[in-house]
């Protein structure tokens, strides 16, 4: 049974004006779809309203915004799991694509308070394929609106479902943004910051060392015995034993610590502060505790050099740090030498 459209002020060139205006100047989605749903639900004379959201990686539809409900319905119906196989009306109007009428919104759970339904799909077409990503649901306390003025709410959903694809897009964009900004500063294998951090890290801590009268270390670790490693269990064995000593790296240094992949086997340690010896023992004993890869002890050469004692620019820290690092392998490794050997 269907009724008449209500009565409002705005007319319907200066209700679609501000659904435009709505989504061409908005930047938050939330207000964007709650502005929408307000408009729907104005237009069409609906006393509740909710907005879903397709969650299309766990198969799920997400409440986004509601109108006229109250908190307890709202946070029964915060979602809708299984959206691929749910018998929700909500769901199967995201399958089919099609809008909804439901003489008896009790089958609604976010609108089971209404007397009748109308339940809009949000769907763009890319590639000429019809993609859907949420839902309007407005609720009615008595008999539907006419079929015209039901035909008439559809552009607004379509906005809607703009907003959503627009939103989406920004996101995938900034995730994809934040991806290469850590590809650019951290090391693929490992996790850890790459070479272009450390050496902006290690000019920073240097000028910070200086201008404070503070001390500061730098620790070059190198793994032991690696190409017997790699010629034993090849590039999968390799790179298992340099993520296992980055993960106890990682999970070692303190706060203020910068740590990070230097060359193919070596790891370079940036300590302020007086406690960089201490700092870097308790790093190759952990490293020392590892389980054995491919029949061989995982151990690490460390060697150190000290601001400002032993050095006082970035280059001749690691100098010395490298020709420490070098005596602590020629001595056998598993081990830390601070001072080089002449």
């Amino acid at each position: 049974m269907s009724g008449d459209r209500p009565i409002y002020e705005r007319t319907d060139g200066q209700m679609f004006a501000a659904a435009a205006a709505a989504v061409a100047r908005g930047d938050d989605l939330d207000e964007q779809l709650a502005e929408l749903l307000g408009l729907a639900a104005e237009y069409l004379g609906a006393n509740q309203g909710a907005t879903y959201i397709l969650d299309a990686d766990h198969d799920a539809l997400e409440l986004a915004v509601t109108y006229g409900i109250d908190g307890e319905a709202h946070e029964a119906a915060d979602s809708v799991s299984a959206a691929s196989n749910s018998h929700d009306p909500l769901a199967d109007v995201v399958r089919s694509r099609r809008p909804l009428e439901v003489d008896n919104a009790a089958h609604v759970a976010v609108l089971r308070t209404a007397t009748t339904a109308l339940l809009l799909p949000l769907v763009v077409r890319r590639d000429g394929i019809e993609i859907s990503l949420g839902v309007m649901a407005l609720g009615f306390a008595g008999p539907l609106p006419t079929p015209d003025a039901l035909t008439g709410a559809e552009p607004l959903a379509d906005l809607a479902a703009v907003a959503v694809e627009r939103a989406l897009a920004l996101s995938i964009g900034s995730e994809r943004a934040e991806w290469f900004d850590r590809l650019a500063y951290t090391d693929p294998l490992t996790g850890l910051a790459n070479r272009r951090t450390l050496d902006r890290a290690l000019e920073l801590e240097v000028a910070r060392a200086g201008r404070q009268g503070v001390p500061l270390s730098i620790a070059i670790f190198e793994l032991d015995r690696f190409s017997d490693i790699q010629k034993a269990g090849g590039n999968s064995a390799s790179d298992e034993a340099l993520r296992r000593v980055a993960q106890i790296l990682a999970q070692s240094v303190r706060l203020v610590d910068t740590i990070a992949r230097y060359g193919n086997e070596q790891f370079v340690l940036v300590a302020p502060g007086p406690d960089g010896l201490v700092v870097t023992e308790r790093l190759v004993r952990g490293i020392a505790a590892l389980p054995p890869i491919e029949g061989m002890a995982i151990s690490v050469s460390a060697g150190m050099a000290s601001f400002p004692l032993d050095a006082r620019t970035p280059e001749e820290l690691m100098a010395i740090a490298e020709k420490a690092m070098q005596s602590a392998r020629q001595a056998g490794g598993d081990r830390v030498v601070a001072i080089p050997a002449e």
